[in-house]
């Protein structure tokens, strides 16, 4: 795995002073280091029987996709509010900087499907755990929260009561 960290890029004041972003488009790029994410998600979940992999927008999207073809389910979107056509149930969160809100289609998943929520990485936890709710309302059981990579020092997971957590990379 610290091979595949040396494949992010760190990129220092960004989007503000004194933030280290973590860019993981590079890996993404990296046709070896993204099959091996992808292979490593599906291995960890093959014969779980996973009906459906919830990918958070937007990065939530490139994992979720190729995982849950790996895995014989479904993909759902989890979107930003007023992007899906449908009826949907809504979540609004508070963010270190404001708020904002996410939004499934009510039918995207049927009560008692097993499902994987994904994203590309967590740090304070707060989309994160808006989608967990948002998915638990519609009644979905979440088998784990997934991310590429998680930021220990931010704490994320303890926003995650009580539900499973992988993560591929640690910071």
């Amino acid at each position: 795995m610290e091979e595949l960290k040396k494949k992010i890029r760190e990129i220092p004041n960004f989007p503000k002073e004194g933030i280290l972003f973590y860019d993981v488009t590079t890996l993404l790029k990296d046709r070896e280091g993204f099959r091996q994410v992808i292979d490593t998600f599906a291995d960890r979940y093959s014969g779980q029987n996973i009906d459906k992999v919830l990918g958070i927008e937007s990065r939530g999207f490139i994992l979720g996709p190729p995982l849950a073809y790996q895995l014989n389910a479904g993909f759902v979107p989890i979107r930003k509010k007023g992007k899906l056509p449908a009826e949907t149930v809504s979540i609004s969160y508070d963010l270190e900087y404001g708020s904002d809100s996410l939004e499934v289609h009510r039918d995207a998943v049927a009560p008692g499907e097993r499902v994987i929520i994904i994203d590309d990485l967590i740090a304070t936890g707060g989309t994160a755990a808006a989608a967990a709710e948002m998915v638990r309302g519609i009644e979905g059981q979440i088998v784990e929260m997934a991310f590429m990579v998680e930021l220990e020092f931010l704490s994320g997971r303890d926003k995650l009561n009580g539900l499973s957590i992988f993560s591929l990379l640690k910071y």
